[in-house]
């Protein structure tokens, strides 16, 4: 349908418009949205961009002209000790042909976190990026081009969680600037089309273990629906991760809880 393509098309644009603000992650503090239009395309790419950008057919699931890899969802289980178990061929890719090579699904259940995993979600562990998050029981795992991890609900396509990874030489996400004036740019240039109409509710920073977190809310308005959604900044390892959440609008007050969830469970480890 018209929203599941509309997601699927803006999610594989995703690394593009990231790269595009990758050079303000190793310079200076996020412009203004003034500045940013204005700035010449060139400065806006760095030498190692080509390789961040370099695409690979994913000849796999179809539909409507757009490929996506669907993944088998997790079995279901009542002990958050057997979520931590290997199950054979999980982690398998189920494309034919050539994939991505930064398509690599890695160990999701290290038995520490599965530990602390809530009812009702599953643990996701990345050892090679460093970071982990619970997602909703039931939500299937999809490949989209320019994301490192993509969970989505089979039937409600606005419900979903992603991450986004990028490099970048900073140490700190206070380094690029305060909660607002990040999220700000960050949903006009990255979490929302340019032709939706975007309104930020609260950004606002909290610590984990040391390490500085911007979360906030914002809701993007389509023609068709309006996504009302949660993302988490911050800097570690070299990178600067982002993980996004969200609902239809008409589904908040539902899902406003189990979203929080993912939003508040995201952490980052040194690897």
């Amino acid at each position: 349908n018209k929203i599941t393509r509309s997601w699927v098309l803006h999610h594989k644009v995703w690394r593009a418009s990231y790269s595009q603000l990758l050079p303000l992650f190793h310079t200076q503090r996020v412009p203004t949205m003034a500045s940013l239009q204005n700035s010449p395309t060139k400065t806006l790419f760095l030498d190692s961009l080509p390789q961040l950008q370099k695409h690979s057919t994913l000849p796999c699931c179809r539909r409507g002209g757009i490929s996506f890899l669907v993944k088998d969802a997790q079995a279901a289980t009542s002990s958050t000790g057997s979520l931590s178990q290997d199950r054979p061929g999980r982690r398998q890719m189920l494309a034919v042909g050539t994939v991505a090579p930064w398509v690599v699904i890695f160990n999701q259940n290290s038995k520490s976190f599965a530990a602390e995993t809530k009812k009702g979600f599953l643990p996701v562990t990345d050892k090679k990026d460093g970071y982990e998050f619970l997602y909703p029981f039931g939500w299937q795992e999809v490949v989209i081009e320019g994301q490192d991890k993509v969970f989505k609900d089979v039937i409600e396509p606005l419900e979903n969680v992603s991450v986004n990874v990028i490099p970048t030489s900073k140490l700190d996400i206070r380094d690029i600037g305060p909660p607002q004036e990040i999220a700000e740019t960050l949903i006009k240039r990255v979490l929302a089309p340019p032709s939706q109409k975007t309104k930020l509710i609260e950004a606002v920073q909290h610590d984990v273990d040391g390490k500085a977190y911007y979360t906030f809310e914002f809701t993007a308005q389509a023609p068709n629906y309006t996504r009302h959604a949660l993302s988490t900044v911050s800097i570690g390892n070299g990178k600067f991760y982002t993980l996004t959440t969200g609902a239809n609008e008409r589904r908040w007050e539902k899902m406003k809880d189990k979203l929080h969830t993912v939003v508040d469970s995201f952490k980052i480890f040194n690897v």
